[in-house]
Parts: structure tokens; C-alpha cells; sequence
């Protein structure tokens, strides 16, 4: 008997049917987080599942945080990995309520769906593999899933009464009659309504005050409910993880270095010579392109993006070739040499786009694309420095660095005003007669709030086309300014950029 009191139990998750010890055992903390839960779970359908990426998704983030902050205590600001991950997310869920971009609002929705639950999952102490290495994405998804479809029972268990306490044994069946009433109440009085004309008259105005004023706070409450168990699940397991197995970390797999020095030789020759013909359209001017029939806009706009891809297919190729191949030899020695020199024509072709996006937006004005466009060149050229640095040292850890300076430079550019410089360089080249036409609809309703303060600027009688007619900017900017106001009406789609926007078309 003692030996099978004190033998371990078996690796690897329980199954529910196997953890009525932890049913009883639940801490009173434990027991605290399920109303609190319930009470994010309606925060994040009132907010997130009926106005999207907005400010109400800002109060979400943050109560989510608190949320974990009762589960995992200081644990939360212990780890750098954590506290910088909190503060990326926190400033990616601010700018919910800054701007009006939609474009940075969806990508911002997606950076936190993914952020989030690598932080949280994080906090467990059930990974393996930090952050920043790609294949812990895989590692934490797994978990992920585990943590919200593997300990629903939890939820139930919060419920329940401890053994000592038995004054409150009859929780579990109040809460679960008092639900299902509600809801069969909300089913068959509209049906017994419809099937009985007296019934329905007698029960009209009861029926249109509980249809007005609590009848979408019961399917939000009944959402919230049915979320609650996968969402306190997760924090269950968050405070009990179950560990992954600890591997040993094997060494990278390495081959022969010729073959990949073969396909880096070709690849930078080809380089070279693109590299010497594009330097003839650079320096040799407009009137070199006119004698092989090409503009200087339609030279500088033609092929712009493939050689973006062509510089992240050279990123990707330099780094394997450096990563996978046998340090020892000459094969190794030239796998270095052209992997730099790899790095310094491709540095030379974000160069040559750079010259030609410029020469784009002279003829044409700056957009919100090509003002990205620039963004994503500052970006690359700065991973490619890392990897020139990698050929340099090749024990050197590329994502360790690149994966923190990619979310440093996404937020960077979520607090530069694009939209405003957009509108700003798009009005100056209309008063200087640079340009013929403006597009007020792009202005206005492609892109946020700050484009009203250079519209202004413009003249508000004047007719532009939008849509199917033709309407004066004044008419225009008033209907955008009136939604501004709507946003603003409301905490959960309130933002700075609209609000700023309202206040100064008074």
C-alpha cells in the first residue's frame, strides 16, 4: 500500500476523469479567477466581436492583462522576454485608440491574436524554446490548445463547493437552473406568442421592454458564458502547466559548403551584372532612357516590387548557406566571401529601389503604400546588416535580434502620422499645380481621420468627384466629419484621431 501512495503518476496530461484531486483542490484564487473571467468574457463581446479593432479591443487587452496579472502574480514583470512582450502589446493595443487607419488597425488585431497567446503561454513555464526561435510557434500553439480545450472541467470544478464547505453544495445547481430558465424563458414566450393572439397582446409590452432592453444582454451574457470555460481553462493551466519533456538540444545538421557557394557565385555574378545595367538608367538620365523608349516614371515604377522579393530571397539564401553549411575548408571560406558579397549587392539593390521609388513619387506624390514601401526598405536594409554581422559571426543568434527590432520598427511606424503627411504632400502638389487632379475620395475614405486638417486647407467650394457624382469638398469633409462624431459618441470606438478631428471642425 505505501509503495502505491507514494508512486508518481504517469507522464504526460491527465484526462479529466483523473484529476479529481485537483477538482477539490482549487485555491481560492483559482475559485476568484472564474467570475472575474466571466466578467473579460463579456468585456471582449461587448468590444471586440461587435466593433472590431477598436478602442473597446484597448479595454479588452488591458483587462486581459489584469486577469493575468491576478493569475500569475509578479511573474508577469520577472522574465525580460515577458516585460517586453507586455509592453509591445499594450502599445500595439493603444494605438487602437489613436488612430482611425483601418489598414494598421486589422495588422494590429493580427500582431496581438499572435502576440498574446505567445506571451501567455510564455508565463506558464511549460515551453521549451524561447520566443524569439520560429519553431516555438508550433511548440506554443500546441499548448495553446491544450490549455483551452483540455481543461474545461476547470470551470466546473470552480463551481463546486469544497468538501468542508457544505453550506454551499447547491451553488452549481442555482447557477445551472437559473441559465437554463432564463434561456427556455427566452425561446418559448416568442413562441407561445406567435401561437396565441390573446397571449401575445397581454404580453406585448412585456415583451417589447424585455426585447429593448435585455434581450441582446442575454445572447451577449449566454457568448460570454459559453467562453468562459475555455478562457478559464487556459488560466488553469497557465498556473499548473504540465511540462513539455526536456531534449537535448542537438547540434544543426551541416553539409558540404561547395554546392552552396555554387548557387551563391551564380546568384551574385547574375547580381552584378543587373547591378551594371541599372547603374546606365541611374546615371545616365532621362535621355538614355528616351533611346530605349522608356520615361523616366515608367522605368522607376516597373519591377519595384520584384526587387523587394528579390532582396528577401537573397536574406533567406545567405542565411541558409551560412547556417547549414560545414565550417571547415575552402568550400567554407568561399560560402563567407559570397555570402558577403551577397549582402552588399543586395544592400545596393534596396539602394537602386530606393532611387527609383523617390523618382516614382516625384512624378506621381507620395501614398500610403509607397510611404510603407519605404518603411519596409529601412526595415530590410536593417536585416540585412544582421545578417552581414551573421557571416561575420556565425554563432551569432539572427533571430534573437531581428525578431525584436521587427516589432520595435512595426510600432515606430504606428506613431508616425502617415495619413497627414500623405494628405499634406498630396494638397501641396494640387496648389502648386504639380498636379491636375487630386483624388479627395482616397483622401477622405481610404485612409483616417488626420487627412481633414489638409483638406481644409483647400478651397470648400470646390466640386470634386466622388463616388457616382460630384459633390463640393465642404459637403464631403462635413459627412466625414459627422462620423467622426458617431466614433466618438461611443467609448468603445472612440479614438484621439477622431476625436481631434471633430474638435477642430467646430
Amino acid at each position: 500500500m505505501s509503495e502505491e501512495k507514494n508512486a508518481l503518476p504517469p507522464e504526460g496530461p491527465a484526462k479529466p476523469a483523473q484529476n479529481l484531486e485537483k477538482i477539490v483542490s482549487l485555491s481560492p484564487r483559482e475559485r476568484l479567477l472564474l467570475p472575474l473571467t466571466f466578467g473579460f468574457c463579456l468585456l471582449l463581446v461587448n468590444t471586440l466581436l461587435e466593433t472590431g479593432p477598436t478602442a473597446g479591443l484597448t479595454a479588452a487587452v488591458c483587462a486581459w492583462y489584469a486577469l493575468l496579472t491576478v493569475c500569475q502574480g509578479r511573474k508577469l514583470l520577472i522574465a525580460g522576454e515577458s516585460r517586453f512582450l507586455l509592453a509591445t502589446n499594450l502599445v500595439l493595443a493603444a494605438t487602437l485608440a489613436l488612430g482611425s487607419n483601418w489598414y494598421f488597425r486589422v495588422w494590429n488585431l493580427l500582431a496581438l491574436l499572435a502576440l498574446l497567446p505567445i506571451h501567455a503561454v510564455g508565463l506558464s513555464g511549460g515551453q521549451r524554446l524561447p520566443w524569439w526561435r520560429p519553431a516555438m510557434l508550433w511548440e506554443r500553439f500546441c499548448l495553446l490548445l491544450w490549455g483551452l480545450f483540455g481543461h474545461l472541467w476547470a470551470a466546473v470544478a470552480a463551481l463546486l463547493p469544497e468538501k468542508r464547505d457544505s453550506s454551499a453544495r447547491r451553488i452549481l445547481p442555482l447557477v445551472l437552473g437559473t441559465a437554463g430558465a432564463v434561456i427556455l424563458l427566452a425561446v418559448l414566450v416568442p413562441v407561445l406568442a406567435s401561437a396565441d393572439a390573446l397571449f401575445a397582446a397581454a404580453t406585448a409590452d412585456l415583451r417589447s421592454f424585455l426585447s429593448l432592453h435585455f434581450s441582446d444582454a442575454v445572447w451577449k451574457t449566454i457568448v460570454a458564458a459559453v467562453m468562459t470555460p475555455f478562457f478559464f481553462g487556459l488560466l488553469y493551466f497557465l498556473r499548473r502547466p504540465t511540462p513539455l519533456k526536456q531534449q537535448a538540444e542537438k547540434p544543426p545538421r551541416t553539409v558540404d559548403g561547395l554546392g552552396f557557394a555554387i548557387v551563391l557565385a551564380a546568384v551574385a555574378a547574375l547580381y552584378l551584372l543587373f547591378l551594371g545595367i541599372q547603374s546606365a538608367g541611374l546615371f545616365g538620365g532621362s535621355e538614355y532612357l528616351a533611346q530605349k523608349g522608356l520615361s523616366y516614371a515608367e522605368w522607376a515604377r516597373s519591377g519595384f516590387f520584384q526587387m523587394v522579393g528579390v532582396t528577401v530571397l537573397n536574406l533567406s539564401l545567405l542565411l541558409a548557406a551560412v547556417q547549414w553549411s560545414r565550417r571547415t575548408g575552402a568550400a567554407w571560406r568561399a560560402v563567407r566571401f559570397l555570402s558577403a558579397l551577397l549582402t552588399a549587392e543586395s544592400l545596393v539593390l534596396l539602394v537602386s529601389a530606393g532611387v527609383r521609388m523617390t523618382l516614382y513619387v516625384e512624378a506621381y506624390g507620395l501614398s500610403f503604400k509607397r510611404f510603407l514601401t519605404y518603411w519596409g526598405m529601412g526595415m530590410m536594409a536593417a536585416f540585412l546588416l544582421a545578417a552581414a554581422w551573421k557571416v561575420h559571426r556565425p554563432d551569432f543568434r539572427f533571430c534573437r535580434v531581428v525578431f525584436p527590432l521587427a516589432l520595435a520598427g512595426w510600432l515606430v511606424i504606428n506613431c508616425v502620422p502617415v495619413d497627414c503627411l500623405v494628405a499634406r504632400d498630396q494638397v501641396d502638389r494640387y496648389l502648386a499645380g504639380e498636379s491636375a487632379a487630386l483624388d479627395v475620395e482616397y483622401l477622405l475614405y481610404d485612409l483616417s481621420y488626420d487627412t481633414l486638417s489638409q483638406l481644409r486647407r483647400l478651397d470648400q467650394s470646390e466640386i470634386f468627384r466622388c463616388g457616382s457624382g460630384s459633390f463640393s469638398l465642404g459637403h464631403l469633409v462635413d459627412q466625414r466629419l459627422a462620423e467622426a462624431r458617431a466614433d466618438c459618441a461611443d467609448w468603445r470606438t472612440w479614438n484621439l484621431s477622431a476625436w481631434l478631428a471633430s474638435r477642430n471642425g467646430t
